[in-house]
């Protein structure tokens, strides 16, 4: 909506994972440097964890984009499966199909599979997202990938990409065969002030087509007391931002803005929303607490309904209703505008053609020609008019248009009387036939009868 107000090729805090938007902060490249080091040396197992839009999954993205072809990659995103449903999803996405197959025989095939693989000379790669949802039993047949290996090295390298409670998950005595198997492990850490900054700049940059829109430093430091530097929240807050600024007609992004953002996003509930998922802000800091936090933080965040809260969310829901409704009037009376424009553009473009065509130069003269002022005899036609007849018995005579020869109709004869000029209504005179036209008919006449006079209509 406010795109082409802004310059922007597309909206830049779009919560869409998409990689060409990945800010590098120290804690994302740090991330990526562990998972490049855990692909490149085969380490087996990676785990990275973060918050809830901490920026997992658009990280992922840009790192799976940089893979060479000699990489086979299945990614799992959808994790609430047994057991047997994660084998044939995984058999599923490398290109195989496990239809009436036994799980021994899914497993047979799969490491046929992986062998090949190997002995072509490719890396196969295993990604799971969203691994917090798997149970214990479906990681435990994870596990039991793992043993699929050589003397040198595994045959397939497993990254599992999750929320802080797969630590959790990872931590219990049930998996202790598979958190020793784990050879990186890191968690995603907010961004902090300075970060924060740079990433909404950054993502404005990115998205600019022309001057770039710039957050001082007092938008966005509001922004991440707000947002505790979580990336997702900090997209929802810079994009309602834009919004307002766009809406009330104004190209400088200051605090007031951000606040007017802000009270409306507290009056709708979306950043409780946010918060809720998001959980307390030290679970973001402290990995181990991650999963006990959220619950006493949802509750205390949460105060009970005010019916004076309750009317003051209706008007500014009304409020915003009524300003969208009047930027989508502007567009529409802009949109008529650009074609009344382009429609005058058009038909000024088609007079200066037509204007710039050469006139026939007989039919010019004819029509510049001055009436007789003598006598003439009634019937006969004019000079003009004779003009016009000439061209118009003239061979490949091109038909002038309606700006060359006006008016259209044959002009009347004038003859002069004792009271003035009297106009008689035109009749065409009649002339013999030419010689050189006479038909078939004509020279049998001439023949047979030995008429010499051609026969008049």
């Amino acid at each position: 909506m406010y795109e082409r107000y802004f310059q922007l090729r597309e909206r830049p805090f779009a919560l869409s994972p998409d990689p060409d938007y990945l800010y590098p902060s120290k804690v994302h490249q740090e991330a990526l440097s562990y998972l490049r080091y855990g692909i490149e040396g085969h380490a087996g197992f990676v785990v990275i964890t973060g918050e809830i839009g901490s920026g997992k999954t658009t990280m992922l993205q840009s790192l799976l984009g940089r893979l060479d072809r000699n990489t086979t990659v299945a990614r799992l995103v959808n994790t609430m499966l047994d057991p047997r449903e994660l084998l044939e999803a995984i058999m599923l996405d490398f290109g195989m199909d496990p239809t009436g197959m036994s799980k021994p025989v899914l497993l047979h095939r799969l490491g046929q599979f992986l062998v090949h693989q190997r002995q072509a000379g490719r890396l196969t790669l295993l990604v799971i997202d969203e691994a917090q949802n798997l149970s214990l039993p479906a990681l435990e047949e994870i596990r039991m990938l793992s043993n699929l290996e050589t003397e040198k090295s595994k045959l397939i390298q497993i990254i599992m990409i999750g929320q802080p409670e797969l630590r959790d998950k990872l931590s219990t005595p049930q998996l202790e065969q598979l958190r020793q198997r784990i050879t990186v492990s890191y968690h995603l850490q907010p961004l902090d002030a300075d970060e924060t900054a740079n990433y909404v700049n950054h993502r404005l940059r990115r998205a600019a087509v022309g001057t770039p829109v710039v957050f001082p430093r007092e938008v966005t430091d509001l922004i991440h007391a707000r947002s505790r530097g979580v990336p997702r929240i900090i997209n929802v807050i810079a994009d309602a931002t834009l919004l307002f600024a766009y809406g009330v007609d104004r190209r400088t992004i200051d605090s007031s803005i951000v606040q007017e953002a802000l009270d409306e996003l507290d009056a709708t509930g979306v950043l409780a929303s946010y918060h809720a998922e998001g959980g307390h802000p030290e679970a973001a800091v402290t990995p181990g607490r991650a999963a006990a936090a959220p619950a006493v933080a949802v509750t205390a965040a949460v105060p009970a309904p005010d019916p004076q809260l309750l009317e003051e969310a209706r008007r500014r829901d009304l409020e915003l209703k009524q300003r969208e409704q009047q930027i989508a009037l502007r567009e529409q009376a802009l949109a008529a505008q650009k074609k009344v424009m382009e429609e005058e553009a058009r038909l000024l473009a088609a007079a200066r053609a037509h204007a710039s065509a050469p006139p026939p130069a007989r039919v010019a003269a004819a029509a510049h020609q001055p009436a007789s002022t003598g006598h003439q005899v009634a019937g006969t036609p004019g000079p003009v008019v004779q003009a016009a007849q000439h061209v118009a018995a003239t061979p490949n005579h091109v038909a002038p248009t309606v700006n060359q020869v006006a008016p259209a109709a044959p002009l009347a004869p004038a003859v002069l009387t004792p009271s003035g000029v009297r106009v008689q209504r035109y009749q065409p005179a009649v002339y013999p036939r030419p010689q050189a036209r006479y038909g078939m008919w004509e020279r049998l006449r001439r023949v047979l009868f030995g008429v010499t006079e051609p026969r008049t209509n």
